[in-house]
């Protein structure tokens, strides 16, 4: 019984044994009082915070009551990105991944694997919620946001607090400073049925399944609605923190459940994949019994220093994925195809279905891909097939049920003309050299060759163009965009730098104050990263994460322009379609009247400069030789070839008795050598692949002093505690400016480690190993004498 004569003390007292309960009814899963207890110490706390006002807290479970209603959510940029997961539908697919992180990590393969180099997986079943950020700030919850498009969330601070097993502050201690946990949103199968229940008696709309009826609820604008919602909370990881934490993936779920936080009960360790796939197959024949929607298993890297080292690809995680259960699937009819028109020309087909539902979601459209898919599932207009939602959210043809087909159903035929414009539609050309010889086949997509001219390719470019990744031209939308390619006063992105007030104004919605916020917009745009200014251009296959590689790496758009696909493919991760896209869009007089319209008309790239320090000398000439896949001529004797000549010039001019002086260099090596050089123009083309590498600094005789002049280059540093003046993520961007290495683990090859108010383990294991320890003044002198004023 809790008896206080302070009301202040009192309630804090009420407070702390609510959250107790809360802890164990939410996290335990271990109730320790009937309901009716709690809700007597529930209703005696509110009855003296109404007593006396000035003693309420922000973080009282009585403020988890929604408030007034809310008229727009705020943006919330994540320092640290939300980033979607891998997925996998297949043993085979998981095997894959597992092998992928094995060779990543240098370890081996198969039987050969001890239990010393073990991969060991944190599993956890994949919630059907809504993805969303918590930010703690000493312990108190300070903001949710939504998950958004990973980069830019929305604010929901209001609804998220009303969400019961959502701790207002932390409970325990230790916990960093800042911490942003991540998890999702969800809501039960009792719960669901519950609202629907409520939502039929009342005559309201009911919900087509617990994900939509946790996202809608989430995102109301009257947190009041969202608090009677049975909404719940689970966490999988974190984001940004300011401070120290375990090492482990597992070792950090278990302090945020420490911390008051509820994780999965389903949480497992295991070892190896599989360890995986037993995991998988337990939950899968368990899954229809657990109290909540899933839709697959998650498989983490326990490892902390792997995953940093294992990184990132694209738009995901390299030591995460999503292990998908198989997806709801259905039949319905095929009543039509039809033909769109993407950004870069590809007509896509596209299946109109007799509506059917799928998982709880309305179908009436579905992808076919392409018209490889078509021919391969043999599909024809009239027939009943099965749909399936992929990953239970694209929804897919996968079979034609061939017993149910009509008599006068109709096969499926690619448009020789453009839906759109009319003009020609024609396959695309995949050109592949290899061993000497070039090769040209058919590849799956048909385009429209109208390009800009066909106006939904000009919209499409357009809209791409002006979006918020790319340019970031506020307040141009599809509407306004259309109207623009109607009245024909834009042709090209190049055009919208041109426009004048007496066009816009005539536009439909627009006034004085409405036209003049769109110029300064697109006048704001003209000042552009090169990176951003390569990904808005559109290039086919050449998404975000491979324009900032190109910028950072070649520095220049004119070395990009200029790069001819074989110094392309010298780039990480950049194939030979995607550098033959590349190369093609810059050798398109279209777009390079477009591209000179653009800085003519005042764009200005920002970032621009030399050659990454870590190109400038990259390529070797064994490599080199490597690449142009001469016949016989494998890498180790290219590598041979490279060690006994020294240059490409002599290496062309060699005879017979000169190759033969090459250790295990055969008959058969030699003879595709010399026939392959014989050829005037293959000897001019690799000639001028080298020249290129030349011009660039990447050739094996440049100088390498770009790499040399770096500080700190070939130093590794660690970061640890809280930094007052910047963050720490700021600060590891001015030391690899300084060309160091920043690691996340302390070791005796750790160049310095710096250490701010909070270091703990990482700064013992420093002074441990005799590490040189710098504090912040320490940082801010270094880089003062660098020419770096934060």
């Amino acid at each position: 019984m809790i008896s206080n004569s302070d009301p202040s003390v009192h309630a804090q007292q009420l407070r702390e044994q609510i959250a107790q309960h809360n802890y164990n009814y939410y996290v335990l899963d271990e109730p320790t009082v009937p309901d009716a207890e709690y809700d007597r110490l529930f209703n005696q706390l509110k009855a003296l915070e109404e007593a006396n006002p000035d003693i309420i807290t922000p973080d009282s479970p009585t403020q988890r009551v929604g408030g007034m209603a809310s008229s727009a959510f705020g943006q919330v940029r994540h320092d640290v990105p939300m980033l979607s997961l891998g997925n996998a539908f297949q043993e085979s697919d998981m095997r894959d991944f597992d092998s992928r992180v094995r060779r990543a990590l240098d370890l081996p393969a198969g039987d050969l694997l001890s239990d010393a180099a073990s991969v060991a997986y944190c599993c956890e079943p994949k919630l059907d919620g809504l993805a969303i950020s918590l930010l703690y700030e000493n312990g108190v919850l300070v903001r949710g946001a939504t998950r958004g498009d990973g980069t830019t969330g929305e604010d929901i601070t209001a609804n998220v607090r009303t969400v019961r097993n959502v701790p207002l502050k932390l409970r325990g201690f230790g916990w960093p400073a800042v911490l942003e946990v991540r998890g999702e949103v969800y809501m039960t199968k009792a719960g669901f049925e519950r609202l629907n229940e409520s939502a039929r008696e009342a005559g309201s709309k009911t919900f087509a399944n617990p994900r939509n009826a946790a996202a809608g609820s989430l995102r109301q604008l009257d947190s009041n609605i969202t608090a009677r919602r049975p909404l719940e909370f689970c966490c999988y990881g974190i984001g940004r923190f300011e401070g120290e934490l375990p090492d482990t993936q597992v070792g950090i779920l278990h302090c945020l459940r420490d911390w008051g936080l509820l994780i999965s009960r389903e949480l497992q360790l295991v070892d190896g994949i599989d360890g995986c796939l037993d995991y998988y197959r337990d939950i899968g024949e368990r899954r229809n019994s657990l109290p909540y929607e899933i839709d697959g298993v998650v498989f983490k890297v326990n490892d902390l220093a792997w995953q940093r080292e294992l990184g990132f690809r694209a738009r995901e995680p390299r030591w995460a994925i999503a292990h998908k259960f198989p997806a709801s699937e259905e039949m319905t009819e095929l009543l039509d195809v039809e033909f769109q028109v993407g950004r870069t020309g590809t007509v896509t087909p596209v299946a109109r279905l007799k509506p059917v539902q799928v998982a709880g979601v309305t179908v009436s459209n579905a992808t076919l891909h392409n018209m490889d898919e078509v021919q391969r599932l043999g599909v024809m207009i009239g027939d009943t097939v099965i749909i399936r939602r992929a990953g239970d959210v694209i929804p897919q043809v996968m079979q034609v049920v061939a017993d149910l087909r009509p008599a006068d159903a109709r096969p499926v035929h690619v448009p020789e003309q453009c839906p759109v414009c009319g003009s020609a539609v024609e396959r695309t050309q995949l050109i592949k050299r290899g061993r000497g010889r070039q090769t040209v086949t058919e590849g799956v997509a048909y385009r429209c060759v109208g390009r800009l001219a066909c106006k939904a390719q000009l919209k499409q470019a357009i809209m791409h163009f002006v979006s918020r990744r790319a340019l970031d031209i506020d307040g141009l939308g599809e509407k306004i965009i259309e109207q623009l390619i109607e009245r024909e006063m834009i042709a090209s992105p190049a055009d919208l730098y041109a426009l004048t007030y007496e066009q816009v104004i005539t536009l439909e919605g627009f006034a004085e104050v409405s036209s003049n916020n769109l110029l300064l917009a697109i006048q704001h745009s003209k000042q552009v990263t090169l990176a951003r200014f390569i990904y808005a251009l559109g290039i086919p296959d050449v998404g975000e994460e491979t324009a900032k590689l190109l910028a950072r790496a070649l520095g220049t758009l004119a070395r990009v322009s200029q790069a001819k696909q074989e110094v392309l493919q010298f780039l990480p991760e950049v194939g030979a379609e995607v550098a033959h896209e590349i190369s093609s869009f810059f050798q398109d007089e279209h777009n390079q009247t477009v591209i000179h319209q653009l800085r003519e008309r005042g764009v200005e790239l920002q970032e621009e400069g030399e050659l990454a320090p870590e190109f400038a000398a990259s390529v070797s000439l064994g490599e080199f030789l490597a690449r142009l896949e001469i016949p016989s001529v494998a890498s180790t004797s290219a590598q041979r070839l490279a060690d006994r000549f020294g240059g490409l010039p002599a290496i062309i001019e060699a005879d017979w008795l000169d190759l033969k002086q090459v250790e295990r260099l055969n008959e058969k090596a030699i003879k595709s050598l010399r026939e392959y050089f014989q050829d005037v123009a293959q000897r001019q083309r690799v000639l001028a692949i080298e020249q290129q590498l030349k011009d660039f600094g990447m050739h094996w005789d440049s100088p390498k002093a770009q790499g040399a002049e770096l500080p700190l280059s070939g130093q590794t540093w660690v970061l640890t505690g809280t930094l007052e003046t910047f963050s720490r993520d700021v600060a590891k961007d001015y030391l690899e400016d300084l060309g160091a290495k920043v690691a996340g683990s302390v070791s005796a090859k750790t160049h310095c480690v710096v250490a701010g108010p909070g270091a703990g383990s990482k700064l013992a294991k420093a002074e441990q190993l005799g590490v040189q320890v710098m504090d912040e003044a320490g940082l801010l002198r270094l880089l003062a004498d660098h020419g770096i004023d934060p």
